[in-house]
């Protein structure tokens, strides 16, 4: 028997239906000749936290660049609130269906302070002046920025940094955050705190979020769900406690000696 991690103390096992917020619909992508993504059906539900694993260069990224918009499919919809938003340009999908998304590298103004770096954003997202203080306020409060107020996010540690984008994301109150390998180059400390903070957006903010990461045991430990995407499509999806039992999952990514502890 195979026991999960403590940071996730409760798992979303079912929902129903009209929960999704979120369907990739049969999309392909091919760059050049190279196949990326093969008829790809992938499902977020409302309030969900989602994981996606495969190896390197298996589309992950370019899954989130398809729901932001930056990226066109080849074939296949993407539905968020069961409404076909192809046709909407990055901005207005960010803006109408309030999509966070938190990059890989960078994400921030690196020669300015984390405050100056949250004015900046807060200025684009939030109209009402005094709203804008006061979440930005709110923000450095729940990420424990205060220390570091003033000082340049150049100069910040990784796991200060990847703090301060996540909380850039979260100034336009989104319903939809995705986060592009949040755990890559952290320590084990900073890791376990943003795993809680992954969790708590669930719990207190209602956000549904899809993460990808290389780290498996670490998003394994925060999500309700995980999907294993393999040759351009989803090869097994489920619990993390039943997706490191299932065979396919073991043969395509986990391995034979995989365990989560």
């Amino acid at each position: 028997q195979i026991k999960m991690s403590n940071i996730k103390k409760f798992r979303i096992k079912s929902f129903k239906n009209h929960d999704i917020i979120l369907k990739l619909d049969k999309i392909s992508l091919k760059y050049g000749k190279r196949l990326i993504l093969d008829n790809l059906t992938l499902e977020l539900n409302n309030g969900q936290i989602m994981g996606l694993l495969g190896p390197n260069g298996v589309g992950k990224t370019t899954i989130f660049n398809i729901i932001t918009g930056l990226v066109s499919p080849d074939f296949g919809s993407i539905f968020i609130n069961s409404e076909d938003v192809k046709k909407y340009p990055i901005y207005k999908r960010a803006l109408k269906y309030k999509i966070g998304f938190v990059p890989q590298h960078g994400g921030y103004f690196h020669n300015m302070t984390v405050n100056d770096n949250l004015k900046a954003i807060a200025e684009i997202v939030i109209e009402d002046k005094n709203l804008r203080i006061e979440k930005i306020n709110s923000l450095i409060s729940k990420f424990e920025l205060d220390p570091i107020r003033d000082i340049r996010a150049n100069n910040l540690s990784g796991g200060q940094k990847k703090k301060l984008v996540i909380s850039l994301a979260l100034l336009s109150d989104p319903k939809i955050l995705l986060l592009d390998e949040p755990f890559a180059a952290l320590d084990v400390m900073t890791i376990k705190i943003l795993q809680d903070i992954i969790v708590s957006l669930q719990s207190f903010n209602n956000i549904s979020i899809i993460l990808c990461d290389h780290q498996a045991r670490d998003l394994l430990r925060c999500v309700d769900s995980a999907a294993i995407i393999h040759n351009g499509r989803v090869v097994a999806q489920d619990t993390p406690s039943n997706l490191i039992n299932d065979v396919v999952a073991r043969n395509t990514y986990f391995g034979e000696s995989f365990k989560i502890n």
